[in-house]
């Protein structure tokens, strides 16, 4: 199956959000009923890769959710020197592969998207030291953990940290 080369931001009236089952109802009901609207309250941003297909509305065949959030230095897995104040961090919100694609490849390429949209914002001028990550669950852990750069937070091990400077790497 084809997709459209590039991600687009999600548009409730050109993307089908109803058809996505990545096999977490959670992560397909985020996507179907809450994304456009936190998206419309300046909450968060998602983004789809589509399905190159011929329809009213286009397929989603995975998307990623970004959103703004701020760190304790304490919890940080970091030696650097920091100020007290809350640290701000682009935050991973959500990522999901339809089944029906899983199992190809398309985690990987959409997180590398998703990491690399995370150190664009920040070049753009978003501040953040980094990225935080929190883990659906062990299944997802185990996904995140194929990549040497994530790190648990000090203080939960279901939630994981890149620092900014290790994205620009990827």
């Amino acid at each position: 199956m084809a997709f459209l080369q590039t991600l687009e931001r999600l548009d409730k009236s050109r993307h089908d959000t109803k058809a996505l089952d990545c096999g977490k109802p959670s992560m397909n009901q985020f996507l179907s009923r809450f994304a456009a609207k936190h998206a419309d309250l300046g909450l968060s941003s998602t983004w789809v890769l589509l399905e190159d297909v011929q329809a009213q509305k286009l397929p989603v065949a995975a998307y990623y959710t970004l959103a703004a959030a701020t760190l304790h230095k304490a919890s940080l897995p970091t030696t650097q020197s920091l100020p007290t104040y809350p640290i701000p961090v682009v935050l991973l919100e959500r990522l999901a592969i339809d089944r029906k694609h899983q199992g190809q490849g398309l985690g990987e390429k959409i997180l590398i998207s998703a990491l690399r949209h995370s150190v664009k914002l920040a070049e753009q001028g978003l501040p953040a030291f980094g990225l935080l990550l929190d883990v659906l669950d062990t299944e997802a852990l185990a996904f995140y953990q194929r990549f040497d750069f994530f790190e648990p937070l000090t203080d939960d091990p279901m939630r994981l940290f890149v620092g900014m400077e290790r994205l620009r790497q990827v």
